[in-house]
């Protein structure tokens, strides 16, 4: 049986990609899997994956010096077969895995370079100069990695020019974990926005739209505030009344309030880290089977009318914003309507289990490990 342990310092230990989709995936094969946080909740096991805990770091700075260095030795002492790295701060500990004969995966979550290049907070010269210092240490160290996995297709281009062996392996939803079936006469007249609360993922302009609102619904935003000079200034507002704010939801929330929601906001500023981005939330909205209102990102759109499963606004036009919840409380035959063609999408191309068949191949296809494993193991069979 071969071991393969994923490796993160940033994410929380259920992350639903990295946990929920692909350590799940990966155990079910009958690898096994051991996941390796830094979050402080202590080690335990759950679905077959073996979570295992270096403590917790307290500030960014701590994480990325004390909490990589306690990952890279967590990740010596399991001693796998293969490591899959799933944040860019880790990238250096991915080289020396490889010094050690490991097989060494990257997961490209997001394009950092470009991230970097949307950080509001950094000189615009200075942002330059870190985007172009960071992809140059991406090509570096990448297309010495025995394969890259991407979180969408713009991403898996680029890295295809550092690496040969990339793949995307899209972040689409599980549609079992959606209840696309609640009884529409039993929604409330209620849209949610579900994620990180910040003033580029458009919060601002909601609760401006909420002071808008022509009909009686209320906008419920479920997540934390990144900033809590953010939520002060916010809470000012007029429209803040006008919001529910359960704060961050788990996976059951998360479902609850989608299956009584109208529709669901992705409202995102077009960042360039998000012009071609896939929002994960915008495909959970569909799986749940309500319509979207996104922002008029091009690649967005493409998806959005491709499909008739919502509509795209302008995400700084908070009256836009409101006009399109109006319009769905006031037509709710067309609200459902598309959130059945949203779903329908979901079921037949935008859904994890096909991208699990896309991760279950590139493990079944890397160069055998050291140590004289037989070819066969790579296929997760215990013998």
């Amino acid at each position: 049986m071969l071991s393969i342990a994923h490796l993160t310092s940033a994410h929380p230990r259920r992350d639903t990609r990295i946990f929920v989709k692909q350590c799940r995936t990966l155990a079910r094969q009958g690898y096994k899997v051991t996941l390796v946080v830094a979050d402080g909740l202590g080690d335990e096991r759950d679905s077959g994956v073996h979570i295992t805990d270096v403590g917790h770091s307290p500030g960014r700075l701590g994480r990325m010096l004390l909490g990589t260095r306690r990952v890279l030795q967590r990740a010596r002492l399991i001693d796998a077969d293969i490591y899959h790295l799933h944040d860019p701060e880790l990238i250096p500990i991915g080289l020396r895995l490889k010094r050690l004969g490991k097989i060494v995966i990257f997961d490209a979550h997001e394009d950092l370079p470009l991230q970097i290049l949307g950080k509001p907070y950094l000189a615009p010269a200075l942002r330059r100069l870190l985007a172009s210092t960071c992809a140059a240490y991406e090509r570096h160290a990448c297309r010495r990695f025995d394969a890259i996995i991407a979180a969408t297709p713009f991403i898996r281009d680029k890295f295809l020019q550092i690496n040969p062996n990339t793949v995307d392996v899209n972040n689409y939803p599980i549609p079992t974990e959606f209840d696309a079936d609640a009884p529409w006469d039993g929604k409330r007249q209620e849209v949610c926005y579900v994620g990180s609360l910040s003033a580029m993922r458009g919060v601002g302009e909601l609760v401006s739209a909420a002071q808008l609102l022509q009909s009686p619904a209320r906008i419920t935003v479920a997540g934390r505030f990144s900033e809590v000079a953010l939520e002060n200034a916010l809470s000012a507002l007029p429209g803040w009344q006008r919001l529910n704010r359960p704060g961050h939801l788990d996976r059951g929330g998360v479902r609850a309030l989608m299956a009584r929601s109208l529709a669901g906001l992705v409202t995102l500023h077009p960042e360039p880290n998000y012009r071609e981005a896939l929002p994960v939330k915008m495909f959970e909205y569909m799986a749940a089977g309500i319509p979207v209102i996104a922002s008029d990102i091009p690649l967005w759109h493409g998806i959005i009318q491709s499909n008739q499963c919502g509509v795209c606004v302008d995400p700084f036009d908070p009256a836009a914003i409101a006009a399109a919840i109006d319009y769905f409380v006031r037509h709710p035959h067309i609200a459902r309507r598309m959130g059945r063609n949203g779903r329908r999408a979901i079921l037949e191309k935008y859904n994890w289990p096909a991208e699990a068949e896309k991760l279950i191949r590139l493990y079944q296809e890397l160069p055998a490990p050291a140590g004289n494993r037989r070819s066969a193991d790579r296929h997760g069979a215990s013998g």
